[in-house]
């Protein structure tokens, strides 16, 4: 399909409120579209940035194991329990290597972490 016709292919759908049409039409040609938004519409272009604001967080999600982590470690934290806190650290270092940890740490966590200059808060 050429830029064009999914162009108009997505506004149409936006303009007839078929919003599952240009979500899937969006999804296929992500990469095209992100190209060429300036082509689309204010309506489809919202929809394209929610689409991809969606896809780039389904990627940095947390699993179970994760969130599992996480949890002691602000558990650990609020305890001022170190040790455990140190063993969390060291068998899950590339978990606090990701920016997007710092969002589900508690201010224990976060203040005790940037002193062992483990993370560093950046706001």
């Amino acid at each position: 399909m050429d830029m064009s016709e999914l162009v108009k292919k997505v506004n149409a759908s936006m303009d007839n409120l078929d919003l599952i049409s240009a979500r899937r039409l969006i999804e296929e040609n992500i990469d095209l579209i992100n190209e060429n938004r300036h082509h689309l519409r204010s309506n489809a272009r919202s929809m394209f940035d929610i689409v991809k604001n969606n896809t780039e967080s389904v990627i940095n999600t947390l699993n179970r194991k994760e969130m599992n982590v996480i949890y002691s470690i602000n558990a650990y934290a609020t305890k001022f329990d170190i040790r455990g806190l140190k063993l969390s650290i060291k068998n899950n270092p590339e978990l606090l290597v990701r920016k997007d940890i710092q969002h589900y740490l508690n201010e224990d966590a976060k203040t005790i972490l940037t002193g062992m200059k483990v993370i560093s808060i950046n706001e």
